[in-house]
């Protein structure tokens, strides 16, 4: 398997669309470890499966013009960094609903018990990570290497040794860059929250 995927990835390097498409069933499971990951954090209405998630993440990757890949480790990355944005999205478009977004307001008796809640957020985890989604934007913009760290790790679940494979750095870098970044994000989420009280 490591070799197909290594020539799908070659290929989708080369500027081969169609390899992206071939290599979607090929690494299919291990999207569905990552994403099945992501899913356990969140409490609630499960209407955005594992499965629902995967694909989301591979129309994001597949839509994109260029996607540099340089391996199985490094597609991997992306993947988690498509899973990043869907679901601060997804938290902030919800945020957003909460608090009227500009939509017309519906009584209680009106309401469809399920929307607003298509990945099982409650309010307080749509608000906290539709926050770590914005300290992550500001993060990316002074420490961008320690951000591809935090998507790997947290929104990935890649291992130590996944994450610096992705990356092309050592162990020892990614579990330094780990250590930065959550102490930097905790301080910032913690900012916000007083900010918010």
């Amino acid at each position: 398997m490591a070799n197909r995927v290594s020539a799908l990835v070659e290929a989708l390097e080369a500027g081969d669309r169609q390899a992206l498409d071939a290599l979607f069933p090929v690494v299919y499971e291990e999207l569905n470890r990552l994403a099945h990951r992501q899913r356990q954090r969140w409490d609630g209405n499960l209407t955005l499966t594992t499965t629902a998630l995967v694909h989301e993440a591979y129309l994001k990757l597949a839509g994109q013009r260029n996607l540099p890949t340089e391996n199985r480790a490094h597609f991997l990355a992306l993947a988690a960094r498509a899973m990043r944005h869907i679901l601060c999205n997804h938290a902030r478009d919800r945020r957003r609903q909460k608090r009227g977004g500009g939509q017309p307001h519906v009584s209680l008796g009106q309401a469809d018990d399920g929307e607003g809640q298509a990945l099982g957020l409650s309010d307080d985890q749509a608000d906290r990570l539709a926050g770590l989604g914005e300290a992550l934007t500001r993060f990316e913009r002074i420490a961008a290497r320690q951000c591809r760290v935090v998507e790997c790790r947290f929104f990935g679940g890649l291992s130590v040794e996944e994450t610096a494979a992705a990356l092309g750095v050592s162990p020892r870098s990614v579990k330094r860059d780990w250590a930065f970044a959550r102490a930097w994000l905790l301080r910032e989420m913690q900012l916000m929250l007083g900010r918010e009280a």
